[in-house]
């Protein structure tokens, strides 16, 4: 009966993870590495198959399998939805160290010894995990650690009440453990919290970043593009409306973490990126006739100005072509206005005078202030006085 309680806590807590943790990929609540989850569904499958030829007919068997079946979903679902970007020397080292150990189990049929490789493969695979977690622990802010955690103990517990026939049963589950507590410690207890898997993370204005203005000063809002920045009350042109934070990557990295439309990567420089913030700035929509721009201050900050008078109730926006010029980014815009130019590209195939007329007010990065324009396929659209 005890044993039977140990197994259905470990299944409950496993498989709640990973539901939790594919629906946050759905709702872009987490930002998985890719490298870390296609090492991580590799020894679990085969870490999975190993453990029974070395401990055949051992209930704790059904409990790997279905983590591994699990795992290797999640894995398909990031190398689907995610764009290719170059390992690192630890990622690849990692994956090599899986490699070996799946060949001596296919090849050799030296169980043992890979099971040993993989033991050793997994604290190296979570290392890209734990360098994003630490820089931004939004990246990996869900419950789903916490509750493999449980899980993980769950089944140490069962294979120390079954009785350890084979010294081989514990190091595996002993290494996990402590992996996925790591990443709970990192991204913080409160991760704990359910409930947060199926919060929107709705983001909220910091008052910190809003130029001395209140909270309550702006709005935010659903429209037929998503979430919006309005103003709630009226702002004078050339007021320093809000502060554009968050982490900064060099263009290889962001590769891996792009997950579509809905990122919010902004290029600051020829091979930089602020990702987003949470902050009321990541959800600043574009106009093809803005009535703000980004202003990029000596001291490093990036600042939304207003263009032009801005009233109470009137929705705030930017130009994203000001900032682009990564020769791939192009989206279909929605910004319905008059001057619309159904796609929004990088700069340098704005219109020519549009192009001078952002760099006259400041409102491109320092990279693109000397760069000469180049002739558009489109009409200019006018920039606010």
């Amino acid at each position: 009966m005890e044993l039977t309680v140990y197994l259905y806590a470990a299944l409950f807590f496993s498989m709640t993870a990973y539901a939790l943790y594919w629906y946050a990929m759905r709702k872009k609540l987490v930002r998985p590495n890719r490298f870390s989850w296609l090492i991580w569904g590799t020894v679990m499958a085969v870490e999975a198959l190993t453990y029974q030829a070395v401990n055949e007919g051992l209930i704790q068997n059904l409990i790997f399998l279905m983590s591994a079946a699990s795992c290797l979903f999640i894995t398909l679902a990031i190398w689907r939805d995610g764009a290719w970007a170059k390992p690192s020397r630890v990622e690849m080292l990692s994956m090599a160290i899986a490699l070996v150990g799946l060949v001596l189990w296919i090849v050799f049929q030296a169980e043992r010894w890979a099971h040993m490789l993989l033991v050793v493969a997994v604290p190296i695979s979570f290392i890209p995990t734990w360098l994003s977690a630490r820089e931004d622990y939004r990246r990996e802010a869900s419950p789903a650690w916490a509750l493999w955690t449980l899980g993980d103990f769950a089944t140490l517990m069962l294979i120390v009440r079954a009785g350890v026939k084979d010294p081989l049963e514990l190091p595996y589950i002993i290494v996990e453990l402590v992996c996925h507590a790591s990443v709970w410690l990192l991204v913080g207890w409160r991760s704990i919290n359910v409930s947060s898997a199926w919060d929107d993370h709705e983001v909220r204005a910091d008052p910190r970043f809003l130029c001395g203005h209140s909270v309550d000063d702006f709005l935010i809002e659903h429209n037929g593009k998503g979430q919006a920045v309005s103003a709630n009350r009226d702002f004078a042109k050339g007021t320093a409306l809000m502060e554009f934070t968050g982490p900064r990557y060099h263009r290889s990295e962001i590769l891996a973490h792009r997950q579509g439309v809905e990122d919010r990567f902004l290029q600051i420089d020829q091979d930089r990126y602020l990702g987003p913030s949470g902050n009321i700035d990541d959800l600043v929509n574009h106009s093809c006739s803005p009535n703000g721009g980004l202003r990029f201050e000596d001291d490093g900050r990036i600042l939304l100005v207003a263009l032009a008078d801005i009233a109470k109730g009137e929705e705030i926006s930017w130009d994203y072509s000001t900032t682009s010029s990564s020769g791939r980014f192009s989206m279909r815009c929605m910004c319905g206005s008059a001057d619309c130019r159904d796609v929004i590209g990088d700069f340098e195939f704005l219109d020519e005078r549009l192009q001078q007329a952002y760099r006259d007010k400041g409102l491109v990065p320092p990279y693109l202030r000397l760069a000469s324009p180049r002739k558009s396929q489109t009409d200019s659209a006018p920039l606010a006085a």
